[in-house]
C-alpha cells in the first residue's frame, strides 16, 4: 500500500493520538483530526474543527452510551463534543486502531471506550493495544482474540486511543506502521 494514498482519521488530542499523528507525519500519511473550539490539542497537523451543525450529526444519547459501556458518563457540552468528533473518526474510517484497556465487560476503559464499541456496531475492523497486558487484540464480532502483528491495511484508518499513553503503548503504534509502511 502506498502511504501517499492512506489518510489518518482522528482528533489530535495528547496521548495516543497525538503519537499516531507523529507517526502518519513521519510516514507521509495525510490526516484529518477531528476537534472542536476550545478543545485543546497535541498534534495540530491536519486539524479539522467541526462546526455547530456537524457536531450535531455525530450526537448519541449519554444515556444510550452509559447503558452501553456499562458506566456512567457525566452530561457536560464537553463530553458531547469529545463523543461527537469519536463519531467522526469511526465513521471517516474503515479499518480502527485504539490504544487502551480491555475491561472484563469486553469494553475499552475511558471515553476511548466509545470509539471501540461505535466501531464494533458500525462492523469495522477493531484492533485494541491493552497497554496492560502488552498486547493486541482483534474483535472478532463476539469477543477479543489476540492478534500478534496487525498491519495498517485499508487506506481510510483511525487512530485513537488513551491520553495516558505509556512506553510500550507508543512502541506498539511505531511498530505498527513500520510493519505497514
Amino acid at each position: 500500500m502506498n502511504s501517499a494514498d492512506v489518510i489518518l482519521y482522528s482528533g489530535g488530542a495528547i496521548g495516543a493520538e497525538s503519537c499516531f499523528g507523529e507517526f502518519a507525519e513521519k510516514y507521509g500519511i495525510d490526516e484529518v483530526n477531528f476537534s472542536f473550539e476550545g478543545h485543546e490539542t497535541g498534534h495540530t497537523r491536519g486539524i479539522r474543527v467541526l462546526n455547530h451543525e456537524e457536531l450535531k450529526q455525530g450526537d448519541v444519547s449519554l444515556t444510550y452510551v452509559s447503558t452501553l459501556m456499562h458506566r456512567t458518563y457525566p452530561n457536560t457540552t464537553f463530553l458531547r463534543k469529545v463523543l461527537q468528533t469519536i463519531w467522526y473518526q469511526i465513521n471517516s474510517s474503515q479499518e480502527i486502531f485504539v490504544i487502551g484497556t480491555i475491561l472484563e465487560d469486553n469494553t475499552v476503559k475511558g471515553g476511548t471506550g466509545w470509539g471501540a464499541e461505535f466501531a464494533k456496531i458500525c462492523n469495522k475492523t477493531l484492533f485494541v493495544f491493552d497497554q496492560e497486558k502488552n498486547l493486541w487484540f482483534k474483535w472478532n464480532r463476539t469477543n477479543w482474540i489476540e492478534y500478534s502483528e496487525p498491519t495498517i491495511t485499508n487506506i481510510h484508518f483511525a487512530g485513537t486511543g488513551t491520553r495516558y499513553l505509556n512506553e510500550s503503548g507508543r512502541k506498539a503504534i511505531e511498530e505498527l506502521f513500520s510493519r505497514s509502511f
